[in-house]
């Protein structure tokens, strides 16, 4: 991994620490779940040789600490934040992948600020908007029970709901991967932070359809990806699907499931080249 440049940037009611590693064009990676910054690591490390890869700590989580604790924060605010990190670094259209709800608030900022994406790969995001009311309800109530059970049982019982919904893990892994170190202080508060503020957001988030529908064929190309081994009744995928149908395109496939950033990173890399070799 080439040489890391970390600082903070100020933002309306939070400070966000970010990182930068190599050169080349700029590649922004939004984290799903409790992942802040250095969340893919291994994936960093295939990318920065021949690009700008810049992560960060969402607002709320490890660094980046809001100014009220408290407060509501949307989709539309991490969005935000987003739109004022990557004006604070680039003004040419910038290379996203978003995964997960990462993937969610890439999704939000293209339809707010379209002339910042070049290319956004959207893996499973929990884009409830684009599912039919059926499917949007069941999605919902997942979701709610996962509040309900970090709110009773706490976050053991609620990370391990929230593995078998997803179906993340490291049974399928790259050999050379390092697996997650064990659970510390500050990953424990950016679960807290996650359950009780994130997942609330994505079930009210109302993304604009007509605005993401409207960059198709336009110099933002959103790319709708999926895990070859993601279960095809988890509502990550159905929303990828329906992205992709909005736009009318095809899911891109990934290697690994829906953390097949951490858990096949080398493959991972290789594919998220020829994605963005493809708008070449």
């Amino acid at each position: 991994m080439s040489a890391m440049r970390s600082d903070m940037l100020d933002v309306p009611g939070a400070r966000l620490y970010h990182e930068v590693r190599g050169s080349g064009p700029l590649l922004l990676v939004l984290q799903g779940g409790e992942g802040d910054a250095e969340r893919t690591k291994g994936l960093v490390a295939r990318l920065d040789r021949d690009h700008t890869v810049v992560t960060y700590d969402r607002r709320g989580l490890s660094r980046s600490v809001p100014g009220d604790p408290g407060a509501l924060i949307t989709v539309e605010r991490h969005a935000d934040d987003v739109h004022r990190l990557l004006a604070a670094l680039t003004t040419e259209p910038a290379l996203l992948l978003g995964s997960s709800y990462g993937g969610l608030i890439g999704l939000a900022l293209a339809s707010r600020h379209p002339e910042q994406v070049g290319t956004l790969v959207v893996h499973e995001p929990p884009a409830l908007s684009l599912l039919t009311p059926g499917a949007r309800a069941d999605a919902d109530a997942v979701l709610a029970r996962l509040e309900e059970t970090y709110r009773d049982e706490g976050w053991g019982a609620a990370f391990k709901m929230l593995a078998e919904v997803t179906g993340a893990g490291f049974a399928d892994r790259e050999p050379d991967v390092e697996l997650p170190p064990p659970v510390s202080r500050e990953r424990i508060a950016n679960m807290h932070f996650f359950f009780t503020h994130d997942i609330p957001a994505t079930r009210h988030c109302e993304l604009d359809v007509p605005a993401i529908a409207a960059l198709k064929g336009t110099s933002t190309r959103v790319v709708p990806a999926a895990g070859r081994t993601t279960a095809r009744g988890f509502f990550d995928h159905a929303c990828a699907e329906e992205l992709a149908l909005l736009l009318g395109t095809e899911v891109a496939e990934f290697p690994g499931g829906h953390n097949g950033l951490t858990s096949h990173p080398k493959a991972f890399a290789a594919r998220l080249r020829e994605v963005f070799d493809a708008a070449v």
